[in-house]
């Protein structure tokens, strides 16, 4: 028999980002705002909207926390383009673009004119990357 635990209390968007660490802005004028956000219940506390925690955290799994990158070989050297390739979930246009505002660590090589990056350097990046999927 599989022990079902009990319901979670609906939340409100201050009790949401408490709980998940982000900030209530975030919460309640950014993700709230996506397509995927969970309708909130009917019943209200005093004038604050409620959302069932299972609902908000789907979402979140689904649309916020980026996905695990695609396992790089810390040791080998990618091109934007072969780290596009390997799927970790970013275009080789992002790259570049993060690169020119300060998001993207300098290349490790730049050989023949050409910038690489060691799989280390590349997931080191990944894991600090804010998430936001809009799909």
């Amino acid at each position: 028999m599989v022990a079902r635990r009990p319901p979670r209390a609906p939340e409100t968007y201050a009790e949401i980002a408490a709980r998940l660490g982000r900030p209530l802005t975030t919460v309640s004028k950014t993700w709230s705002r996506h397509p995927a956000w969970p309708a909130a219940i009917e019943e209200r506390r005093g004038r604050a909207r409620q959302y069932d925690p299972d609902d908000v955290d789907t979402f979140v799994r689904d649309h916020i926390d980026r996905q695990a990158p695609a396992e790089l070989d810390p040791h080998r050297l990618y091109t934007a383009r072969q780290l596009e390739a390997a799927g970790i979930g970013i275009t080789a246009g992002t790259i570049r673009a993060d690169r020119t505002r300060g998001r993207w660590p300098d290349p490790d090589d730049t050989h023949d004119g050409v910038n690489r990056w060691y799989g280390a350097t590349a997931a080191a990046a990944l894991r600090d990357r804010r998430g936001y999927r809009k799909a």
